[in-house]
C-alpha cells in the first residue's frame, strides 16, 4: 500500500458527517423567507404544495447525476474536477473564478448579513451593525475552518441538528395548531403562468445540494457512499420542506402566506404565542449559523484546486496537514467575503443584487455539469462507474432541460444585472494567462502518490 500523502485531502468524512453537511448547506434562511414569494406565484393550495414535491424531485434527479460524477471522479475540487475532465482546463478555471469571486463568497457574504440582522435585533451596534456581525462572523467562522476540519465538522453536527430540531418543532406547532385567522391577501391570486416563478424561488430554496460533489476528497469509500449521501441527504431536505410548508400552510392559508413577510414568525405567533417568535428567531440565527460554516467549509475546496491549475498564488493550491484541509483557500475566501461585506455595508442591497447575477452564471455551469454525464461516458467508455445514474439517458436529460429552463427564466427576470455577472464572469478570462502546463504541480514535500480517494 503506498503512504498517503498528507499534503493532499484525506478520506476522514463518514456518510453521517457528509449528510449532516449536506442539509446544512441547504436547510437555511430561504425555508423562512421564499415560501411567501412561492404563494404569490400560484393559484391554489395544491399547487402551492406541489412545488415544493417537485422541487424535491428536481433535487433528486440532480442528485442522482453528481452521484455518477462524484463516485467516477471523486476529488475536493468538485464541480471544477468534473468540468476540467469533461471540457478541459480553460472552461474550468472561468468556474473557478466565477465560484470564488461572487457565487460562493456571494452566498457567505449574503449569509453572514442575514446573522447579522438578527444579531442587531437582539444586541444593535449602530447603523452598520449588521456589517459589523456579519464581518465578525465570517472571520471566526472562517477561523474555526482553518483550525482544523474536525474542528469545524464538529460544529457543523452541532448546529444542524439543533437547526433540524428547531424546524421539526415549527412543523409540529403547525401541524397541532388550529388555523389562525385569515389575513388580507397582498394581491389577488396570479395566473398559472407564474407557476414558473414558483419554482425559482422553490430551487432556489433547495439550492445548495451540489455542494455534496466537493466533499468526496474527503469522504470515506467515496465511491461507494457519496451516492448514499446524496440521496439520504436529498431525501431529509425534502421531507423537511414539504411538512413545513403544509404546517405553514395549515395556520396561515394560501392568503395568509401571500400577504406575510415573515410566515414562519406570523405562523409561530398564531400557534404558539410570544415564546413563538423567540423559537423562529433562534431557528433562523442557528440556521444561518449552519450554512455559513458548511458554506466556507466546501467553498475553500474550489480555491484550492484552481490554485493547483495556476502559476499564480502557489500558496493557495497547498493542503495544510495539520488541519487536513486547504487553509489558505479559506483564508483566501474570508477576505474576498469580507470585501464584499464591505460593499454590502455601503449599498444596503448587495445581497439582492448578488442573487440576481449570478443565478445565471450558476445556472449555466449547472447546466454544463449535468451535460459531463454525457460528455464523460463518450470520453471514457472503457471507465468503471462504482454508481451509475438510474435510467439513463433520461434522468440526465431531465436534469439538463430544468437547468436550462432555470438558466432561460433567470436571465428573462434578472435583466440588466445577468449583464454584470457575465461581465464578472469574463474578467476571470485573465486567469488563462497564468494557467499552469501540462499536469497539476504538487507541493514539493510531497512526493508519495495520491491517496486512492483521489486518483482517476
Amino acid at each position: 500500500m503506498p503512504a498517503h500523502d498528507r499534503s493532499l485531502p484525506q478520506a476522514s468524512l463518514s456518510v453521517f458527517d457528509a449528510v449532516t453537511i449536506m442539509v446544512g448547506l441547504v436547510v437555511g434562511i430561504g425555508i423562512f423567507r421564499t415560501p411567501s414569494l412561492v404563494a404569490a406565484n400560484v393559484d391554489s393550495e395544491l399547487a402551492f404544495v406541489a412545488v415544493w414535491v417537485a422541487g424535491g424531485l428536481v433535487t433528486l434527479i440532480g442528485a442522482l447525476c453528481y452521484a455518477e460524477l462524484s463516485a467516477a471522479h471523486p476529488h475536493a475540487g468538485g464541480e471544477y474536477h468534473f468540468l476540467s475532465r469533461a471540457y478541459g482546463k480553460p472552461l474550468a478555471l472561468l468556474f473557478g473564478w466565477a465560484r470564488a469571486s461572487v457565487i460562493q463568497t456571494g452566498a457567505i457574504a449574503g449569509v453572514a448579513f442575514v446573522l447579522g440582522d438578527y444579531a442587531a435585533r437582539i444586541l444593535p451596534l449602530g447603523a452598520y451593525g449588521p456589517a459589523l456581525y456579519a464581518a465578525l462572523a465570517i472571520i471566526l467562522f472562517t477561523g474555526i475552518n482553518v483550525v482544523g476540519t474536525l474542528q469545524s465538522k464538529t460544529l457543523q453536527v452541532a448546529v444542524t441538528l439543533v437547526e433540524i430540531a428547531a424546524i421539526a418543532a415549527i412543523i409540529g406547532f403547525g401541524l397541532l395548531a388550529s388555523p389562525g385567522p385569515a389575513l388580507e391577501a397582498a394581491a389577488p391570486a396570479p395566473q398559472s403562468a407564474a407557476l414558473g416563478m414558483a419554482m425559482i424561488f422553490v430551487l432556489l430554496t433547495y439550492g445548495g445540494w451540489n455542494e455534496a460533489a466537493y466533499l468526496t476528497g474527503e469522504l470515506k469509500d467515496a465511491r461507494r457512499n457519496i451516492a448514499r449521501v446524496l440521496v439520504l441527504g436529498t431525501a431529509i431536505l425534502t421531507t423537511l420542506y414539504v411538512l413545513a410548508n403544509v404546517a405553514l400552510l395549515s395556520v396561515l392559508g394560501l392568503d395568509g402566506l401571500r400577504a406575510s413577510q415573515a410566515v414562519a414568525a406570523d405562523m409561530m405567533a398564531l400557534a404558539a404565542g410570544p415564546s413563538g417568535t423567540f423559537i423562529v428567531s433562534l431557528a433562523i440565527l442557528v440556521a444561518a449559523v449552519s450554512t455559513l460554516n458548511a458554506t466556507i467549509f466546501t467553498g475553500g475546496r474550489v480555491y484550492f484546486a484552481m490554485a493547483r491549475d495556476l502559476t499564480l498564488l502557489p500558496r493557495v493550491g497547498e493542503w495544510d496537514e495539520r488541519g487536513r484541509n486547504p487553509a489558505n483557500g479559506l483564508i483566501a475566501q474570508g477576505a474576498v467575503a469580507l470585501a464584499l461585506v464591505v460593499m454590502g455595508a455601503a449599498t444596503r442591497d448587495g445581497f439582492q443584487a448578488m442573487v440576481d447575477y449570478t443565478a445565471p452564471v450558476f445556472w449555466g455551469f449547472l447546466l454544463l455539469t449535468g451535460l459531463a454525464v454525457f460528455v464523460l461516458r463518450l470520453r471514457e467508455p472503457d471507465r468503471v462507474l462504482p454508481y451509475k445514474v438510474p435510467l439513463y439517458p433520461l434522468t440526465p436529460i431531465l436534469f439538463c432541460l430544468t437547468c436550462a429552463y432555470m438558466l432561460h427564466a433567470s436571465l428573462a427576470y434578472t435583466g440588466a444585472a445577468a449583464l454584470i455577472g457575465v461581465g464578472v464572469l469574463a474578467v476571470g478570462a485573465v486567469l488563462l494567462l497564468f494557467r499552469r502546463n501540462g499536469e497539476t504541480a504538487r507541493p514539493k514535500r510531497s512526493p508519495a502518490p495520491a491517496p486512492a480517494t483521489l486518483r482517476d
